[in-house]
């Protein structure tokens, strides 16, 4: 059986129309932590234009792996073995890079890290997508978020809702420009950050 996500079958759709308007018609997209490899799978059919890698810790690949063979062949590369604080990062540059619900999940220190190598492999004027609940300076924007947030930190103290406005500031740190902050169905968002695009010559 297949591994499955309830939380991803009910946010793809959702997901899939700021992604309409984000990315170009033949993108070259990294996904960080695929998961379950729905979202890749409803992307790739949705956008068929869309080059999509997706990536995930060594231990979630054969689940990930399957379900790319079963419902993805024809459209999706297999899968790669991604541990952002490794140096495993695709050596080729990218459209886009994708990542959604990860940032709760990894330690704090992961995402620096992965905006820094995000920065770093997309093209001039690609952009990076961030998927997830998020608070503000410390203020959660739904007693939901707040709610999850505890949860989260009781099961490991490492993970956590992460602070969209720091998030930003590192962002733009790292050379990448705040674009849009984005409201989605169930309190979450998509943050929306884009590498300048190389100046003309």
């Amino acid at each position: 059986m297949l591994p499955f996500s309830e939380a991803a079958g009910r946010n793809q759709s959702a997901i899939a129309g700021p992604l309409s308007r984000i990315l170009p018609g033949a993108a070259r997209v990294l996904e960080i932590g695929s998961g379950t490899g729905q979202h890749a799978v409803y992307f790739s059919e949705r956008f068929p234009g869309v080059y999509w890698q997706c990536t995930d810790l060594a231990e979630n690949l054969p689940g990930l792996q399957a379900r790319i063979d079963q419902e993805g062949r024809t459209r999706l590369p297999d899968a790669l073995e991604l541990d952002v604080m490794s140096d495993g990062w695709p050596r080729v540059s990218f459209d886009a890079v994708f990542t959604a619900n990860t940032l709760h999940i990894m330690p704090w220190d992961h995402t620096p890290v992965l905006l820094a190598r995000s920065a770093t492999l997309l093209n001039p004027g690609g952009c990076l997508a961030i998927y997830g609940p998020f608070h503000d300076a410390g203020v959660h924007t739904a007693p939901s978020n707040e709610a999850f947030d505890r949860s989260l930190r009781a099961r490991n103290p490492a993970m956590g809702v992460r602070d969209a406005v720091q998030i930003q500031a590192l962002a733009n740190e790292r050379g990448l420009q705040v674009e849009a902050d984005l409201a989605l169905p169930a309190n979450n968002r998509i943050l929306v950050f884009r590498k300048p695009a190389a100046a003309p010559t």
